[in-house]
Order: structure tokens, then C-alpha cells, then sequence
């Protein structure tokens, strides 16, 4: 058996909960994953508006920040639980 692949400190810090997203939708993040070939953390969350999809984007690009009009936003924000 294999052992078990530990998930960096950033996917450990990273609160479940409700998120929105700099363009204004909110999201639900339910928890982070590992792609199955390359082993990149992925966070997992729902859409909390239309048909509730779920979604997965990688772990550094979920944290980053973007720049809109010469000011830095993190790409999702948490807003609580």
C-alpha cells in the first residue's frame, strides 16, 4: 500500500465555505482534490446561483490575486460559512 500524499500547507489553510468571485458570483467550496495524473492540489466548489455546478480549478490559481484597472483583487474571496 501506498503511503498517503500530504496536501501543502496552503490546500490545508484553505477555509470550506462560502467564497465570491472578484466578477461578483459566490461560490461554496466543498474541499481540494488531486489531479489524478499530475497530483495538482484542485479546489472543488459549487455554484451558488443557476444550476449549482460544480467546479474545479487549480489550488495557486484559486489563491492568486488578479489585477482590474490598475487594482489587485484576490480571485475569490471568503465571506464566511
Amino acid at each position: 500500500m501506498k503511503n498517503k500524499l500530504e496536501f501543502s500547507p496552503e490546500a490545508k489553510a484553505l477555509k470550506s465555505g462560502k467564497y465570491e468571485h472578484y466578477k461578483g458570483n459566490q461560490y461554496e467550496v466543498l474541499g481540494i482534490a488531486r489531479h489524478s495524473e499530475t497530483l495538482e492540489e484542485l479546489v472543488v466548489y459549487r455554484a451558488l446561483y443557476g444550476e449549482h455546478d460544480l467546479w474545479v480549478r487549480p489550488l495557486k490559481m484559486f489563491s492568486e490575486e488578479v489585477e482590474v484597472r490598475g487594482k489587485k483583487f484576490p480571485r475569490f474571496k471568503y465571506i464566511g460559512e
